[in-house]
């Protein structure tokens, strides 16, 4: 397991939520990782990686066709839904980055 807390700049919450899948499906690719569990507390994205739902959000679309690339090249993804309570350490990562970014910015932090 290995955690990863970036900045992306400005983002939409499901931009931000598939940035994240694609970061770790990236980092099992450089690792060489022979399993990988994904957990996201985003029903979007993960109905959307299922095919469940129709993506319709042209910025979503080539995130989903790269995430979509990413999967096919590894040999055994899953992506599972957890509810938030469940996600404690994601959302802890996802506020580090966010203030490093308001930091480095400027941005007033929320």
């Amino acid at each position: 397991m290995k955690e990863i807390s970036r900045s992306i700049g400005i983002r939409t919450n499901n931009q931000a939520e598939y940035e994240g899948l694609l970061c770790a499906l990236q980092e099992s690719r450089e690792l060489g990782g022979r399993r990988i569990v994904i957990r996201t507390d985003s029903e979007l994205v993960y109905y959307q990686m299922r095919g469940r739902y129709k993506v319709k959000n042209t910025e979503l679309k080539a995130l989903h066709s790269k995430a979509q690339d990413l999967v096919s090249q590894l040999p055994n993804v899953t992506i599972q839904l957890v509810r938030r309570e469940q996600n404690t350490e994601t959302d802890k990562l996802a506020k580090a980055a966010s203030q490093s970014y308001d930091r480095r910015s400027g941005h007033a932090q929320a």
